[in-house]
């Protein structure tokens, strides 16, 4: 049996029909960059999310980099975020000249640790970049807390975790900002690039949608020292459809969460893996199945040997990379990043994937503890 990481071509047949009618509608306007297709997203977007405002940008890294840039961040202010996420979270700090600080994570969700904060704090902290790895919120209210006593800014990674919430409140409404990617492996994924800010300021608003387009608000004039970081039409008449679907893909991937747990336990494997853990108040959305694992690399090539498609999200923390050696961190500095990068392995997830592929992963994983 085979069972891809992520198969976007099962999602597609669902909703070809339309999301076909939108690209022709399209291009017979003749209309690529920005306009009210984009307009209409970003409004829909805004009310999903629960901002005021929503900006539309050509990728996730830009929104984290348009985000950085509308709060002034540049050289000598420093930034604290996590070594486990995606690079672009720590290389949109570094593109500015500002400097990366680091803070620990939690075992159980892979979020930021708020304990490790407070000790990081300095005269030259200007913002702080929780992520929502994998598809729950950060523990908001404390590191929401913390900054507001320092008068610093925070900032969401919310790229992987679009409709997830805490408390009630959705991912991209729990910060000063929040930033999201639509790139095609995430739960609602365009044909291409993409991202989105969000916020309930209209001045961090109007100033990220002068700097995505060169800093301009009137043609040839230009403010602020700015970028190209405009949404294609095309990308927003594709996501507009995908939007109406994706509670119902969500579900989907919490069912599918449900089960693997079921499975797992019904397996005993319970003593060889530990399952993704949702904190008290979240809305977990499982852009990823992410679990940590005895043996990990020997699983994980059991199963490409079995057909079956897994990730490793993310096998070296940031502190450790080489282009990160100039800040000074040496390995054991964050010793709960390090040990997840040892242990973690994401599973299939997507809403469309079916039980006997699932209770197959699940077989053959047990199958591999069997002998090992």
């Amino acid at each position: 049996m085979n069972v891809p990481l992520l198969d976007l071509k099962a999602q597609y047949r669902q909703i070809r029909g339309e999301v076909m009618a939108a690209i022709e509608a399209v291009c017979d306007e003749q209309g690529f960059i920005l306009g009210p297709r984009v307009i209409e997203l970003e409004q829909a977007l805004a009310r999903y999310v629960g901002t005021s405002h929503a900006v539309a940008v050509a990728s996730g890294s830009d929104a984290l980099l348009l985000a950085l840039m509308a709060l002034g961040v540049g050289p000598g202010d420093e930034v604290i975020t996590v070594p486990f996420t995606f690079f672009a979270t720590v290389g949109s700090i570094t593109r500015l000249g500002a400097k990366p600080v680091f803070v620990d994570i939690r075992p159980e969700t892979f979020n930021m640790d708020p304990s490790q904060i407070e000790k990081s704090l300095t005269a030259h902290t200007k913002a702080i970049i929780p992520v929502h790895l994998f598809g729950q919120c950060a523990e908001m209210e404390a590191i929401r807390e913390m900054a507001k006593r320092r008068r610093v800014r925070v900032i969401e990674d919310a790229c992987q975790a679009i409709g997830a919430s805490r408390n009630g409140v959705q991912a991209g409404a729990l910060g000063d900002l929040g930033c999201f990617s639509f790139f095609p492996s995430k739960n609602l994924g365009g044909f291409g690039d993409g991202g989105l800010v969000t916020t309930n300021d209209s001045r961090l608003s109007d100033t990220v949608a002068i700097l995505r387009v060169h800093g301009s608000r009137v043609r040839y004039m230009h403010e602020l020292v700015g970028m190209n970081s405009r949404l294609d039409a095309l990308q927003a008449a594709i996501l507009r459809v995908k939007l109406k679907y994706l509670d119902q893909w969500t579900e989907g991937r919490r069912r599918n969460a449900v089960q693997y747990e079921r499975l797992f336990k019904d397996a005993k494997l319970l003593e060889r893996l530990i399952l993704p853990r949702t904190d008290a108040g979240n809305h977990h959305v499982y852009n990823q199945f992410t679990i940590r694992a005895q043996k990990r690399d020997e699983l994980r090539a059991y199963l490409k040997d079995k057909g079956i498609g897994t990730e490793v999200y993310y096998p070296v923390p940031l502190h450790l990379q080489s282009c990160y050696q100039e800040l000074g961190y040496r390995k054991g500095a964050f010793p709960v990043s390090e040990r997840a990068a040892e242990e973690v392995l994401s599973l299939p997830i997507y809403a469309e994937l079916p039980d006997d592929q699932l209770t197959y992963v699940v077989d053959t994983i047990a199958a591999f503890y069997n002998h090992h």
